[in-house]
């Protein structure tokens, strides 16, 4: 006993006694703030050297703050692998359970979404993904926790707030606004900004960008000896789905404003936070607020602002600029260009859906493409929907929350405690063979007209078909994006014949999609013909 007291050090005894209460106290408030969490880290560990100076004569200093941090992240470990811990019933990778570290790691390489399908592959409907976070892949879970009744946005969304401008204007942020009564507060502009008379100004000014994509694309094949473009088909529908408001698709990204979008993506993605980009929104929505007032979106959106709650409305176009640019133009421009890669890989839908527009306008008597026959072409909209199935614009990460305080959530057969947020992974959803097959994993359109009569195997469940998210937080763009989709759509592949091109390796365009919370994209190097000159 005397040798024991003799070795008896109160120093270290303190700071591992101080580790273990600092994780019971993280474990019920977590820090909102990194810096301010490892300062106070550092501030706790420094106590017990500050009442016990004595035992610095046994041992070096850092030998105290080393045994705070083992004893702080053994304990969190053995929590979070134990079965103590509220989500020990659901099953996920030792990595995920420990720390979000490995999620990071993961998002980085870009391939969150094949890693998050094979996961649910592995373990089932419902994997942990976290130590506190649960991604769902069972539909019946959609409405629960996407819809009008579900559950807030969860601590991803937070970290996506934008920029120190932005965070002085969170309260404006769309994306970011996790209390649902805000968030349907915020929502309202859009809503009204995407009704019926708004949507004759926005398909105007899609028609517009259309012909002058058209008249760009003629003019290189004209100017071809062969008559032939050699074109990156990605870089040109990105230029037009930006264009419009930058004047990218007669300038070009001289400026390199594309690029540096997508590559402020990265970090976002993996620690939350968006640097850069809204950098550029933010000069953007200045120059928008200084321009000519076209009918635009954020024309319209100001037009729908509440002036007795919104004094300035500027904060609110800084705030939501990202949302519009990356969220709208991005998404749509690599959904275009997945349509045009899966056309190309399957020649037989692109002759099938040429006849389609043939047949409704015909290129050798110039008829124009009318906006209102679009909806009714089954082939079209099959094809554009089966692109949106197997590549959809928000591959995995749309993320809610169990609200602290509110004791749980019964999703299914499942409790969910509070405090766990709970990922629906869109690309995984679509590719269960329990709601879509046989061929789940083929781009293959005829789904979406054939009946179950057809095949008794046949298995087409559009409840679990949510490319555009679902609930009063999804994409409030979507009646825009359909029709912006479908007029390109029919526009190219009625004027233009059109093929990969010379040594290109199609599987290369899928590699080189990366999940950065939205799809970014590599080159689509095609060759290109006039079908009429």
């Amino acid at each position: 006993m005397d040798y024991l007291l003799s070795r008896f050090d109160p120093m270290l005894s303190m700071e591992g006694l101080a580790a273990l209460i600092t994780h019971v106290w993280v474990q019920e408030n977590e820090p909102e703030s990194l810096t301010g969490f490892l300062l106070g880290l550092v501030a706790i560990a420094s106590i017990p050297i500050i009442l016990f100076p004595s035992s610095l004569g046994t041992h070096p200093v850092w030998q105290s703050y080393a045994l705070f941090v083992t004893v702080i992240l053994s304990s969190i470990t053995v929590y979070r692998l134990s079965p103590l811990h509220p989500l020990a019933r659901h099953p996920g990778p030792v990595l995920c359970r420990i720390s979000k570290l490995w999620m990071a790691y993961i998002s980085f390489r870009g391939k969150q979404h094949e890693y998050f399908k094979e996961l649910h592959l592995r373990y089932g409907p419902i994997v942990r993904v976290g130590p506190n976070e649960l991604s769902v892949t069972d539909k019946d879970s959609i409405l629960i926790i996407l819809g009008k009744d579900g559950l807030p946005k969860g601590p991803l969304w937070q970290g996506r707030i934008i920029t120190p401008t932005s965070q002085k204007n969170k309260a404006n942020s769309l994306i970011s606004a996790r209390d649902l009564q805000h968030h349907a507060k915020l929502r309202k502009p859009w809503n009204k900004a995407f009704g019926l008379a708004p949507m004759i100004d926005y398909t105007e000014l899609v028609i517009n960008k259309s012909f002058e994509l058209n008249k760009l694309l003629l003019g290189m094949c004209r100017l071809s000896c062969d008559k032939t473009g050699h074109v990156d088909l990605s870089k040109w529908i990105s230029l037009f789905s930006f264009g419009h408001d930058f004047g990218l698709m007669t300038e070009g990204d001289k400026n390199g404003i594309m690029k540096n979008m997508e590559s402020a993506l990265l970090p976002p993605s993996i620690s939350q936070h968006i640097p850069w980009a809204a950098l550029f929104a933010v000069e953007q929505a200045k120059l928008r607020a200084t321009r000519d007032k076209k009918k635009d979106l954020f024309y319209h959106l100001l037009q729908n602002v509440d002036p007795e709650s919104t004094a300035d409305p500027f904060p609110l176009i800084v705030s939501n600029s990202v949302l519009a640019i990356i969220a709208g133009s991005d998404t749509t421009a690599t959904t275009l260009s997945n349509i045009i890669y899966y056309l190309l890989l399957y020649p037989k839908y692109m002759e099938e859906l040429r006849s389609e527009i043939e047949a409704n306008f015909p290129i050798e008597e110039h008829a124009p493409i009318q906006g209102d026959k679009l909806p009714a072409m089954k082939m079209l909209n099959a094809i554009i929907n089966e692109a949106l199935r197997l590549l959809p614009p928000l591959p995995t990460l749309l993320q809610r929350a169990v609200p602290k305080g509110s004791g749980g959530k019964l999703i299914g057969h499942f409790f969910i405690p509070e405090g766990t947020a709970i990922v629906i992974p869109p690309y995984c959803l679509h590719r269960d063979p329990r709601y879509f097959s046989p061929r789940t994993e083929e781009f293959w359109p005829d789904r979406w007209s054939m009946d179950k009569s057809d095949d008794p195997n046949f298995v087409h469940d559009a409840s679990a078909f949510i490319p555009f998210s679902h609930g009063p937080a999804n994409c409030a763009g979507k009646t825009l994006a359909i029709f912006e989709l479908r007029y390109l759509t029919a526009m190219l592949v009625r004027n233009f014949n059109i093929s990969f091109q010379d040594g290109f390796a199609p599987s290369v365009w899928e590699e080189n999609l990366l999940d950065r919370f939205v799809f970014t994209k590599g080159p689509l190097p095609v060759k290109l013909s006039p079908r009429a000159l």
